[in-house]
């Protein structure tokens, strides 16, 4: 798994250094010696990680990590601070900053190259995420309606069998989320499929095997984005490597510092919250891509779709697919008469009585100005006429009350076809459909015209 790395350090060797153990990784590297330059560097260049050094003159790793973080053209890469010191006063200033981990000089290659390969991980996914959202944003289907960002505490499980340090973790934790202690671990892979924004996993647990079980969390797909941080002896090399390598998100080192833990916490949980953020999103604009936006029926796309997998199925011996192609008799004389604006809520009200008369598996959609389709699986001709004039009767039965106080009488002519499950196609269906609404209409409109083929 390769990454364009870029590395910061005002020390030449440092820089070379690094440069060449990266370079033999196979990673691609940038190299700058302050902060300013790489500020500009991680905004025009747009690095999967930034190796960030803390003691450069000027502006210092903290700084240069929370501008980067502040901007919003950057604040999506993973920063890595570099430093010699090991304090964790400095520890929790560069969480704070935004610091998504850090390693310690002399460096350890091996852990420097784990905790990339668990960076580059989260980058790929969050990357993927950002660029279904932006592609959503270029083909014009906003998603401002997927809701907002939320900040507030997580749902946090720790599942840890000493109970003194699970106690002192949970103590920390309320303060900001909403904790929970489970000492078993099969009790955690169940909890675990619920609503939660972390899990704290002791892998030093007596009880049962801290490792298995993010291994187990990593390869469920419930559980495949749930954010881990690990608990771990800093002096155990081996069971630290293996946690990152197996997706642990974080490494938490024993004893437990109680600021470190808050800081590192709220990390993992406002970066899940973000990830949760573009997946609604995601959601959203998939949703709006096949619907209307206005009615909030199913758009043309959709129907389409969906018809010529029902005509395919009828053909193939399976039932016959109806189709009501339904237009709203005298439409223009509304825009024209009281504005387009009273149009759009006699089309609304239209869905309403539409959708409130067909079956759940029916598919009402409408497929422009006051045209609407609806289409209708394992239905015969016969079920499809009785269903289409329950829809005429009631569409003309009450007045449409537009623009808060006029009322409209509206009717509507519907043209109704069924497959013949004979080598029959969804655009011949259609238009036997529609012309039964044409014939409708040439005789007085508001009534309902059945096509063979």
């Amino acid at each position: 798994m390769t990454a364009r790395i870029l590395v910061v350090d005002d020390v030449e060797a440092n820089v070379r250094l690094l440069e060449a153990k990266l370079t033999i990784e196979y990673y691609d590297v940038l190299t700058c010696t302050d902060g300013a330059t790489a500020l500009s560097l991680a905004e025009a260049e747009q690095p999967d990680i930034i190796l960030l050094d803390v003691m450069m003159p000027g502006m210092d790793g903290f700084e240069t990590c929370r501008r980067l973080k502040a901007d919003p053209s950057t604040k999506h890469i993973p920063v890595v601070l570099v430093t010699a010191l090991d304090g964790r006063q400095d520890r929790i200033k560069g969480l704070e900053a935004g610091a998504d981990d850090f390693v310690t000089k002399p460096l350890d290659d091996v852990v420097l190259f784990a905790r990339v390969k668990s960076l580059v991980r989260l980058k790929l996914v969050m990357d993927e995420l950002r660029e279904r959202e932006e592609s959503g944003r270029r083909l014009g289907v906003t998603s401002d309606g997927a809701g907002r960002l939320r900040a507030t505490g997580g749902r946090v499980l720790v599942v840890d069998d000493n109970p003194r340090q699970a106690e002192q973790i949970i103590a920390e934790l309320s303060r900001e989320h909403r904790a929970s202690v489970e000492p078993d671990a099969d009790a955690a892979r169940r909890a675990a499929t619920g609503p939660l924004d972390l899990m704290i996993v002791n892998v030093t647990a007596e009880s049962f095997d801290g490792l298995r079980l993010i291994a187990h969390l990593r390869s469920a797909e419930a559980t495949r984005s749930l954010p881990i941080l690990a608990v771990v002896d800093p002096d155990d090399r081996a069971r630290l490597l293996k946690a990152l390598d197996l997706g642990a998100n974080d490494i938490l080192p024993r004893p437990v510092d109680p600021e470190e833990l808050a800081a590192r916490a709220r990390t993992q949980v406002r970066r899940k919250r973000y990830a949760d953020f573009l997946r609604q999103k995601l959601d959203y604009s998939l949703e709006m891509a096949v619907t209307d936006a206005l009615t909030g029926l199913h758009n043309r796309r959709y129907m389409a779709g969906q018809l010529a997998d029902f005509v395919r199925g009828s053909n193939r011996g399976g039932g016959s697919v109806a189709v009501l192609m339904i237009d709203i008799d005298h439409f223009k004389a509304v825009n024209d008469g009281f504005g387009h604006d009273a149009g759009d809520e006699v089309l609304t009200e239209f869905a309403v009585r539409l959708a409130t008369n067909v079956r759940a598996v029916d598919l009402p959609c409408r497929i422009g100005g006051e045209e609407f389709v609806v289409v209708m699986p394992d239905t015969r001709l016969e079920d499809a006429l009785l269903i289409a004039d329950r829809i005429r009767r009631d569409v003309a039965a009450a007045p449409f009350r537009v623009m808060g106080s006029e009322h409209l009488s509206v009717t509507a002519s519907v043209g109704v076809a069924a497959s013949t499950g004979e080598n029959d196609t969804p655009e011949a269906l259609l238009k036997r459909a529609d012309e039964g609404v044409y014939e409708a209409k040439s005789r007085g409109r508001n009534r309902v015209i059945a096509r063979a083929a």
